[in-house]
């Protein structure tokens, strides 16, 4: 019996139903046997039967799955221009790499001209300045915020600042009022790294809505994953028009994949020194990149977007369980703290060991990983001590002193949607046996 496109997808869709519950079954936590991971994708059928969805279309490239959770997402993050990529790192490159678009005119970001970030955080933060030529100025960051300290910036101005690019670490938010007011005095652009960060709130406000640009990441690590890929934000449809021509190739055209003349005159435009009439779809206004993500990206994504309220609430209950349950071991750590008027939607639980301690941050987080529970440091530490960086142009403002505590006594755990009761349980009763079990030699 002849059957149509549309019976064979729906019975690939319940196949592929029964494969997930048999391939993915879910596991039983043993404690000191079984993992307890930093974080992970949590998923269920939605999400493979969309990727497959997706498959079957065979368009391959961004397309409706993309359109329709760039849509969904600004929604989501309270901005008007939410424009999708292949990582987050790719959307903080895109980001950068729009201030120095001729088209901003006096505000255009130059070769040499200087960004305000701190070194105590993900290099692909930091990276995008180096690579546009500009000159990153490393401030210090606050304790036990882990985010920028406010009180440097007037003393990292020059004449040559352009812009100020800070990530609200581990989703806590920086201090947004601080630094916009800042920045609205010496009139510099923001952009506000959101990568650990969706769902957060300031002033119940959600972060990623203050600055010029907001950039997200869709790693599995992150609140929600299509596997690889990021976004950029902004509430400007100017701004927008520039992350898309430097997202794709570079090119002055409009235009999405597949579609042509949207600007109904495709052979009238007269650009630079080319003939009047060139394509415009093949008209390049910058320098650019294809960091386009995939519709099966795409398609995972949505089904993710559907899950984000309820993968929010299990974060911040998870961090209050971790906090409730560790807080009478301030001798030893020094527990995280939200930036005031914040509502952070944690990415993770940070910990610093404090330097009176009778354990060091290397033997409590060797003690963890025997014990299966798994631990991260708090990225690149100080990014100035990493081999990367150097011999990379840059001014510093004093010396640093907390990132460089980050470097040395700051770790975090996990406390994703997929940490359970049972596993925070057994991390609690774990951590309360660190001081004897390492003054014992364990």
């Amino acid at each position: 019996m002849f059957k149509s496109p549309q019976q064979l997808r729906e019975e690939i869709g319940a196949l592929v139903r029964q494969y997930h519950d048999v391939a993915f079954p879910r596991q039983r936590f043993l404690p000191n046997e079984s993992n307890v991971p930093v974080s992970g994708k949590v998923f269920d059928s939605s999400e493979l039967e969309h990727l497959v969805e997706a498959s079957l279309d065979a368009w391959l490239t961004t397309g409706r799955f993309a359109t329709e959770f760039e849509r969904d997402f600004a929604a989501f993050m309270g901005v008007r221009c939410a424009s999708l990529v292949n990582s987050g790192s790719s959307a903080n490159l895109l980001a950068i790499s729009c201030l120095t678009s001729p088209s901003l005119g006096d505000r255009q970001v130059r070769p040499g001209d200087e960004v305000i970030t701190v070194a105590a955080g993900f290099p692909t933060t930091v990276n995008p300045i180096i690579q546009n030529g500009l000159v990153p100025v490393f401030v210090d960051v606050q304790l036990p915020t882990y985010d920028v300290d406010v009180t440097q910036l007037e003393s990292a101005v020059s004449e040559r600042t352009k812009a100020i690019v800070l990530a609200h670490t581990l989703g806590n938010p920086f201090d947004l009022d601080s630094v916009m007011a800042f920045a609205n005095k010496h009139n510099l652009w923001v952009i506000e790294d959101c990568c650990d960060a969706i769902g957060s709130t300031y002033n119940g406000r959600p972060v990623g809505t203050f600055g010029h640009f907001a950039t997200t990441s869709f790693y599995p690590a992150h609140h929600i994953t299509m596997g690889e890929g990021g976004c950029v934000l902004t509430q400007s449809p100017a701004l927008k028009k520039l992350v898309e021509s430097f997202r794709d190739w570079g090119r002055d055209c409009w235009c999405a994949p597949g579609k042509s003349n949207t600007c109904a005159c495709r052979f009238e435009w007269k650009l630079g020194s080319l003939p009047k009439g060139y394509d415009h779809k093949y008209t390049y206004s910058h320098i650019g990149y294809n960091l386009k993500a995939t519709d099966m990206q795409a398609a995972v994504g949505v089904a993710q977007l559907k899950k984000l309220p309820a993968f929010m609430a299990a974060r911040r209950e998870n961090f209050a369980k971790l906090y409730e349950a560790l807080k009478d071991l301030d001798d030893i750590f020094l527990l995280p703290e939200a930036t005031p008027q914040s509502n952070p939607c944690w990415f993770g639980f940070p910990l610093a060991v404090r330097e009176e301690a009778p354990v060091s941050r290397n033997q409590v987080v060797q003690f963890l990983e025997r014990r299966k529970i798994s631990t991260r440091l708090l990225f690149g530490g100080n990014l100035l001590r990493q081999p990367a960086y150097r011999s990379i142009r840059h001014r510093v403002i004093g010396d640093l002193p907390n990132t460089d505590f980050v470097m040395n006594n700051v770790f975090w755990i996990g406390l994703y949607p997929g940490i359970t009761d049972a596993m925070i349980d057994y991390v609690t009763d774990t951590f309360h046996h660190v001081r004897k079990a390492v003054a014992q030699g364990a």
